[in-house]
């Protein structure tokens, strides 16, 4: 299954929540609170992450808890292009969480792509964001930062 995602309110704008969410033959979403973003921000600061570094793995994080369950049918993830420059390190570590559950994941079923304001996914988001639809989950900081190495 080949799925699209994408996200409604930036991870790195930490005074809004943020929706991310996936689309094909089936769809999801997860919500990350602005509070809990704060957290996890604050608290990766304090490991030594810096500049941009501790929103790209928030980033990952977020999109591996939502593809995660899903992981046995998907066979190729289309992420819709947020932070420009920074693809190849989003790959790495979205890699690198996906394989600890699907070891036979290939890295070039993962790639960057425009998705456009008609995808599925974005219109899921973006319901999310704005309060239309309920997230399947929303992410709390300590799980997320459980996951960040």
């Amino acid at each position: 299954m080949r799925v699209e995602v994408d996200q409604s309110g930036k991870v790195e704008r930490t005074q809004v929540n943020t929706a991310l969410a996936f689309s094909n033959s089936e769809s999801s979403a997860v919500l990350i609170l602005a509070v809990e973003k704060r957290s996890c921000i604050e608290e990766l600061r304090k490991r030594g992450y810096r500049g941009f570094e501790p929103y790209l793995r928030l980033f990952v994080v977020g999109v591996f808890l939502l593809i995660r369950d899903h992981l046995s049918k998907i066979t190729f993830v289309v992420i819709d292009v947020e932070n420009a420059g920074h693809e190849k390190a989003t790959r790495r570590l979205l890699l690198r969480q996906i394989r600890k559950v699907r070891q036979d994941f290939p890295p070039d079923a993962i790639v960057f792509e425009q998705i456009g304001r008609k995808s599925p996914a974005h219109k899921k988001a973006l319901a999310v964001f704005q309060k239309k639809e309920q997230p399947a989950r929303r992410l709390r900081a300590r799980e997320l930062l459980r996951l960040i190495d």
